[in-house]
């Protein structure tokens, strides 16, 4: 069952743009260079496992309050450019909005997950969120093990989570968003090829890749072109994804795998890979304007700023709201596992504003697009992806 966001007086809609406008200047307080990129308590290359005892902190200016909001990364990072600095960004708007106390903590691998979260429920939080597909074992475990704590996880929703009471998935249907995401590449395209690439062959990565090219097929069939996307073949579920151990954390890795698309012609790249993302980012750079890029998990323009003229637009997941309502509802005694989704019709996913593209955009393509955008939500658009999280 779909459940709304509260978006605090801010419209999500691709449509609005004054309202979009006024999410890009908020989140900027948190991405900025000079902003929350570092959450306090969390120093480049430290053990970020001190956040439990040193990092926690309260509002500024009154009484620290007695309950208190934590998070886990996964290895990307709070500085990710991506999903988990948006997610890290709902736990501080929660806390302006409440007056709570936070703390949070690092992960920078795979072997962390487990004893971070320990470290949060040692640190006596009320709500300890998990940001990303791979904490669902520990934070599963964790859950079953501390019935009176609350945890929500972003990214994941499987069948036995409904075993923990108190666990709330917060998933997303970007299969929508990146099928408007595919149909916007290939308006823009000049080669007439298009690329996409992953971090990891996972649900959450592979969804935005199925519709990236299930849009651009879209656009095809209404213009009668032949736009080829490189990097996915969705009828196969294969592509191209950074190779390496761990495929979000590896930056060099994805700039090469994004110069291999250009090499094959691609003008215009989805790079669904986390911090390696940005590898495509610099490639585009480096391309003189030749290539530009579609980012993904929230609006690269305020997270990635110095590369915001190669990037069209972006597929965000309103994962800032979507965490920031689940510590809300905890603090209010309001919390239930059950899931929320994300979606084009709640505005928990969607494209970013254009920015400096907004002149190079045809009122054509954004006509269709607000046209696509309704038909996916009135259903008259059927999207494959057997990725979707299930309504």
């Amino acid at each position: 069952m779909k459940k709304s966001l509260f978006v605090g007086g801010v419209n999500r809609s691709v449509g609005a743009k004054s309202g979009m406008a006024v999410l890009a200047a908020a989140s900027a307080l948190v991405f900025g260079l000079a902003g929350c990129a570092k959450p306090p308590g969390t120093e480049p290359g430290s053990n970020s496992s001190a956040a439990a005892s040193g990092g926690a902190s309260s509002a500024a200016g009154g009484e620290a309050s007695s309950f208190k909001a934590c998070m886990v990364s996964d290895s990307g990072g709070f500085d990710d450019k991506s999903f988990n600095q948006t997610s890290y960004k709902g736990m501080t708007d929660a806390k302006k909005k409440l007056g709570i106390e936070t703390a949070q903590v690092e992960s920078h691998s795979d072997a962390d997950y487990a004893k971070n979260v320990q470290s949060m429920v040692s640190a006596k939080c009320s709500i300890i969120v998990g940001v990303g597909f791979k904490l669902s074992d520990a934070i599963l475990a964790s859950a079953k093990a501390n019935p009176d704590i609350d945890f929500a996880i972003v990214d994941d929703n499987r069948p036995d989570f409904a075993a923990a009471k108190n666990l709330k998935p917060l998933v997303f249907n970007t299969a929508e968003s990146s099928f408007m995401g595919g149909y916007l590449a290939a308006s823009m395209t000049k080669t007439g090829k298009v690329g996409t690439f992953g971090g990891a062959k996972i649900p959450t990565v592979t969804i935005f890749m199925d519709g990236f090219a299930q849009g651009v097929d879209y656009y095809n069939k209404q213009k009668g072109k032949k736009v080829q996307v490189l990097g996915w073949n969705a009828a196969k579920q294969d592509g191209q994804f950074v190779p390496g151990e761990d495929g979000f954390d590896n930056i060099s890795g994805g700039k090469q795998v994004a110069t291999n698309l250009i090499s094959q012609g691609a003008d215009i790249v989805l790079p669904v890979a986390g911090p390696s993302g940005e590898g495509a980012l610099q490639a585009a750079k480096a391309s003189g304007g030749k290539v530009n890029t579609i980012w993904v998990d929230t609006d690269g323009c305020v997270s990635a700023a110095n590369y915001c003229s190669n990037i069209i637009s972006s597929v965000y997941k309103a994962m800032d709201l979507a965490v920031q309502n689940a510590i809300v509802a905890s603090h209010d005694k309001k919390f239930s596992q059950e899931p929320y989704l994300g979606t084009l019709e709640d505005d928990g996913t969607g494209l970013a504003p254009f920015h400096q593209f907004d002149g190079k955009v045809s009122a054509d393509t954004k006509s269709e697009l607000d046209t696509i955008k309704g038909d996916i939500i009135s259903g008259k658009i059927k999207i494959t992806s057997k990725s979707q999280p299930e309504s």
